[in-house]
């Protein structure tokens, strides 16, 4: 229990870091380098609003992904992950993967209509299949979790 503690303690403190980086990155970061991109490269100028939304929406969908598991870590220590609280947001959490999914299909394909060389849409479709293998992991998390709470509701209504 007491390792249990730590690692939740030690998990916000990584979460609130995460959250900061990310928030630094959507403010500052992201839009400074698609900015700077647009003044080196004039000819690729046309893409920096484009790239800066969807960077910026990617990181939202991660920051949706760290407030809910924030709130599943408050579940986890009030002893009530087995609820249906925690299925709303492992649900928050599988949409948030399902939305930066579709919108990085969408970026591969176009990649891979317009690149020289097949290194990029290499690269894209290995990070495809890395968030596509999360999200397919959440969804049998999110059913495993649906039975647990399911049992533990069976047990609680025996005793």
């Amino acid at each position: 229990m007491i390792a249990e503690r730590w690692a939740v303690a030690l998990l916000r403190v990584f979460l609130v870091l995460l959250f900061g980086v990310l928030v630094v990155f959507q403010v500052m970061s992201l839009p400074g380098q698609f900015a700077h991109m647009a003044q080196e490269s004039p000819d690729m100028a046309h893409l920096r609003w484009p790239l800066t939304a969807i960077t910026v929406f990617w990181v939202l969908c991660v920051q949706v992904v760290v407030v809910s598991t924030w709130r599943l870590l408050t579940l986890v220590k009030n002893d009530q992950i087995f609820s249906e609280a925690s299925l709303k947001w492992v649900d928050a959490i599988v949409w948030a993967i399902a939305a930066a999914w579709v919108v990085f299909v969408g970026v591969f394909l176009w990649v891979g209509f317009n690149a020289d060389d097949p290194g990029v849409p290499l690269m894209l479709f290995l990070m495809l299949i890395g968030l596509s293998v999360l999200g397919l992991l959440m969804v049998v998390m999110r059913a495993l979790l649906r039975q647990a709470t399911t049992l533990r509701d069976d047990m609680e209504s025996v005793i």
